[in-house]
């Protein structure tokens, strides 16, 4: 039996939500009272999650994707036998889900093991198109000795499909016709440019479902490869999804996990709360910062809500580290502007325990810490800046994982997903599109010169010049 499926062990890796210090009890007058939590249209958005289960496709991943588990775990045995690196190509959710996830459950050094204790590729995502990067790559790479996977759902994302000609050039010059030997599409079932190339170029191909958007896309086969390439279990963070999913299921706002969580952020932003830190005191926990950012920031940075009226709704995500920041940011969050939320994320057990020798006994103000772990000190600093921020009463919440794991990933995932869906539900706006992010796109088509955004290009020169006087 996996552990995953002890119903003891499940609940013993429930990951926590304090809400104390958004609370007015706890930090004074800047913090939130129930009633302006009960005065949201708590009803109404829970009604409209139940609505729109059936369209949130991503809701469904954590049950429905046995055939194809199957089909990525023998995928991923092949590659980790065959190949000395494994490359992800893709810009967003295509690349910030499996980043984070990778951060969070493989070695800290991965790429630096040696092959035997990774027993498995190097990994890297391309998620920019710095050109800078790319050379780069292929400096560390041997291509015939790499498999690289495409991801794009649209199969139009112009940072992507370069990277794709850029990739599928140098392996036609080093293996000829067939590339489908080095290179895996992961792509829409029938629509968009990569689906056609992926059939001309015979390549194993694997699908994005419908319904489920880029940012919401980690738990599909667009993250589920790349983590079970390095060994990580993707069945187990699948079922870590379903017990968030159970966890979510409750209609009672105040013991929902992500409705009281967007709930509060909700309530916050009514009061100018803006901007949204999150902390993590976990190097292991990094990068979720950035797959969160994404997800908050392009689902709820909306002009209109749904009925058309302009609202210019959204709270800005920040990334922090616990406890780096403490030296760079914390300032700021103590004795800075109340506008922001700050949600710290800790850990209760960390996987290794670093204990602190004796040294120094005769200096007072470093032979304190002797006799101490890493441990012990790393969660006394996150109790300390958490007790700092409540006191300087600015709102802050803690989200607690028992530890780091495939199961506890799942959940936080399933449940900021969670969170932000019904965070649109209490605003009143489309939390699964993107028109900002497409204006930017069809400006770079008319830049250069892509057919049919003439009109756009031309939009693009009538705009204001540069001023002379204004560059210094």
């Amino acid at each position: 039996m996996k552990r995953y499926e002890d119903k003891n062990w499940r609940d013993s890796m429930r990951i926590r939500v304090n809400l104390n210090n958004m609370m007015r009890e706890n930090i004074g007058d800047n913090g939130l009272c129930r009633s302006e939590i009960d005065a949201l249209p708590l009803t109404k958005s829970v009604e409209g999650m139940k609505l729109k289960r059936g369209a949130m496709k991503w809701r469904e991943l954590p049950y429905n994707q046995d055939e194809v588990l199957t089909k990525i775990e023998a995928c991923a045995e092949h590659i980790r036998n065959e190949f000395e690196s494994f490359v992800v190509l893709g810009i967003g959710g295509s690349a910030l889900g499996p980043i984070a996830v990778h951060q969070a459950l493989c070695h800290p050094r991965y790429n630096e093991l040696s092959r035997e204790k990774r027993n498995a590729p190097k990994l890297y995502v391309e998620d920019n198109v710095d050109p800078e990067r790319m050379a780069a790559l292929l400096d560390v790479i041997d291509v015939k000795k790499t498999m690289f996977n495409v991801i794009t759902k649209s199969g139009g994302t112009s940072e992507t499909m370069s990277q794709l000609l850029i990739i599928s050039d140098i392996l036609h010059r080093e293996l000829g016709d067939d590339i489908s030997t080095h290179l895996i599409a992961t792509t829409d079932k029938e629509k968009g440019n990569l689906v056609k190339i992926a059939e001309r170029e015979k390549l194993l191909t694997f699908i994005v479902p419908d319904g489920v958007g880029g940012r919401f896309s980690e738990l599909c086969p667009v993250g589920l490869l790349a983590a079970a390439v390095c060994g990580i279990d993707i069945r187990e963070l699948l079922a870590g999804a379903a017990y968030m999913d159970e966890l979510c299921s409750n209609d009672e706002v105040w013991s929902n996990p992500a409705y009281i969580l967007a709930s509060m952020q909700v309530a916050a932003m009514k009061r100018g709360c803006n901007i949204h830190v999150m902390m993590p005191y976990a190097d292991s926990l990094k990068y979720i910062s950035d797959w969160y950012a994404q997800l908050w920031a392009e689902s709820l940075g909306k002009r209109y809500d749904n009925e058309g009226a302009e609202i210019y709704a959204g709270q800005t995500p920040v990334k922090a580290l616990g406890v780096t920041d403490q030296h760079s940011q914390v300032q700021l969050y103590t004795e800075g502007p109340f506008d922001k939320v700050i949600t710290f994320i800790g850990v209760d057990s960390y996987r290794k325990e670093t204990p602190i020798p004796d040294g120094y006994l005769d200096i007072k103000d470093v032979s304190f810490l002797c006799g101490h772990t890493q441990n012990e000190l790393i969660k006394a600093e996150q109790a300390a800046t958490e007790y700092a921020v409540m006191k300087s009463g600015h709102l802050s919440n803690t989200v607690t994982l028992p530890e780091v794991n495939a199961f506890t990933i799942g959940q936080l995932l399933y449940m900021f997903e969670v969170m932000t869906a019904f965070a649109g539900e209490l605003l009143n706006l489309n939390a699964f599109d993107q028109p900002g992010v497409e204006e930017g796109k069809n400006a770079t088509y008319a830049l250069l010169r892509k057919p049919g955004f003439d009109k756009k290009r031309e939009e693009l020169e009538s705009a204001p010049k540069a001023k002379g006087e204004y560059i210094v």
